[in-house]
């Protein structure tokens, strides 16, 4: 009888392998050196695509001999906080949601304040935007339950791997309704259409410990007191004059609430201007995107839509692709009336018949000196400039404008344009004159270099829509080794709205430390 045991193996397998489980238990047990009948699970640890050298996915398993799999269990150590001290959590986007579940763990009672409204009336008020072409700038695509990247795919990839526990990260996923393969994955996804629920689940579980929420409620005002010589934060008090206080004060805003940026400036409570990044949306046939990346492999049937991750660099600017959507549409993505902003998303599925992806250029002060008398405002002013410029181009309407990419690259008009899966109308309009000169230069070579490394990419079948905006926070709120804002004691400003991350992963790790480092120095 075979003894019980576990093994750790490597392997390599066809699309077809991985995707049949007879052929997969079968090439396990050969690279294992057992017999198949021994196998009784298989269990991936981690996966990854490779399409270099011929198509495979690189695996790492443990296969179970004489003895049975039991399913992980995902489940938090949550506290009951109802009578606990409160902490006050601006935000409810992925830092404010996951400083929330940490705070149950840490023995803190979350209260959120969210000047957007639950993910079930959001949906309502999205829809509305699509039909009446009028932005709520209190409940949109960016502003809500979830914060802008409910509505972003769910892409939960990051270099961040230095800033915590991503392990724990995707295990609240997980236990919240999250397919348990983004725990194996590379490049893991959850999809729009799931994420909705997923937050709504996280709620439910804050809320059954404990915590409160307050949505349409938007912060105007951070409640601050001297004391011994160091300005101390109480609170925070709303538009409608209703205060909230708390131990301290996790300022989780998200890169797109501007009036934060402007009260602190007003206050002259310290800010600095950061680098940020601009461009476009570019969109492809999927079917051509599968065509380059799988080099037209009969194992395509196998296979999930093909992604891609390009960047380089040009006249000293990172060119780069942000937030790639395979099968995903394209979404108007602005906060207030008189912007045009564009973003990208797609469903767990990924069967929308077209590819997008931003296609961004890094942009610093050193580009726009004509901004220097903003001081740290000058990067918010000048992406606010561009934003107003692509409205009016699109006719005073959130209709994106666009381009074929090929006539862009030629600086040359669009006679007329290919269909779009934006999820409104488009304007044709020559991009190559609307987006600021050392952008379009730098994107138009970045696209010849594309088309170099993914062979088909620089194609009249492609379009680009304007205008890719909100990469990241144009604006820092700065914060010491404890993550206190140096003159306000007790905030702690985390997540992209701070500047201190960029997608829901590392901005859910930031809300994470953040919590930890308020009970570390409080303790």
């Amino acid at each position: 009888m075979m003894t019980a045991m576990r093994k750790t193996v490597e392997i390599d397998l066809s699309p077809e392998e991985y995707a049949t489980p007879t052929l997969l238990r079968q090439a396990v047990a050969r690279r294992a050196g057992l017999s198949v009948s021994d196998v009784r699970h298989v269990e991936v640890l981690r996966r990854s695509l490779d399409s270099r050298r011929g198509i495979r996915y690189h695996a790492t398993v443990e296969v179970y001999v004489g003895e049975d799999f039991v399913p992980h269990d995902y489940r938090g150590h949550y506290q009951d906080c109802h009578s606990k001290p409160p902490v006050i959590i601006v935000g409810a986007g992925p830092a404010g949601l996951f400083a929330a579940l940490r705070a149950l763990e840490l023995g803190l009672k979350p209260i959120i304040i969210e000047r957007g409204q639950p993910v079930e009336q959001r949906r309502y008020d999205i829809a509305l935007l699509g039909r009446s072409r009028e932005v709520n700038p209190e409940s949109n695509w960016c502003f809500g339950e979830g914060g802008a990247g409910t509505y972003s795919d769910g892409k939960l990839y990051t270099r961040s791997t230095k800033r915590g526990n991503i392990a724990y990260v995707l295990q609240r996923f997980i236990e919240h309704g999250a397919d348990p393969a983004i725990a194996i994955d590379a490049h893991a996804h959850i999809g729009t259409d799931r994420l909705s629920g997923i937050i709504a689940n996280m709620r439910h579980t804050i809320e059954a410990h404990g915590g409160e929420y307050h949505f349409g409620t938007r912060v105007v005002d951070i409640i601050a007191q001297q004391e011994e010589g160091q300005l101390r934060v109480k609170g925070v008090k709303d538009m409608d004059g209703n205060t909230y206080e708390g131990q301290a004060v996790i300022l989780a805003t998200g890169h797109s609430a501007r009036d934060i940026y402007s009260l602190f400036s007003s206050r002259g409570w310290t800010l600095q201007a950061k680098p940020f990044a601009l461009g476009v949306r570019v969109e492809h046939p999927q079917s051509l995107i599968n065509e380059i990346q799988y080099h037209r492999s009969p194992a395509m049937r196998f296979l999930p839509p093909a992604a891609y991750s390009l960047t380089t660099q040009v006249d000293g600017h990172g060119v780069f692709s942000f937030c790639m959507c395979p099968g995903g549409v394209i979404v108007p993505a602005a906060t207030d009336s008189g912007q045009q902003v564009v973003n990208g998303m797609s469903n767990s599925q990924r069967n929308s018949p077209y590819a997008n992806s931003g296609i961004a250029v890094t942009v610093s002060l050193e580009d726009v000196p004509q901004y220097a008398d903003h001081g740290a405002l000058a990067l918010l002013r000048f992406q606010q400039d561009v934003e107003r410029a692509a409205f009016r181009a699109a006719g005073d309407t959130i209709s994106a404008p666009i381009q074929r990419l090929t006539d862009f690259c030629q600086n040359r008009s669009s006679q007329n344009n290919n269909k779009s899966n934006y999820l409104g109308p488009t304007t044709a309009y020559p991009l190559h004159q609307l987006l600021p000169p050392f952008v379009v230069r730098c994107l138009q070579e970045g696209f010849r270099q594309f088309d170099r490394k993914m062979r088909g990419f620089l194609t009249s079948e492609a379009s680009i829509l304007a205008v890719e905006s909100r990469t990241s926070s144009p604006v820092r709120i700065p914060r010491d080794e404890t993550m206190q804002h140096p003159q306000l004691r007790r905030l702690y400003p985390c997540g992209e709205g701070a500047g201190y991350a960029g997608g829901i992963v590392s901005s859910a790790l930031d809300g994470i430390n953040a919590i930890e480092k308020l009970v570390n120095y409080q303790s």
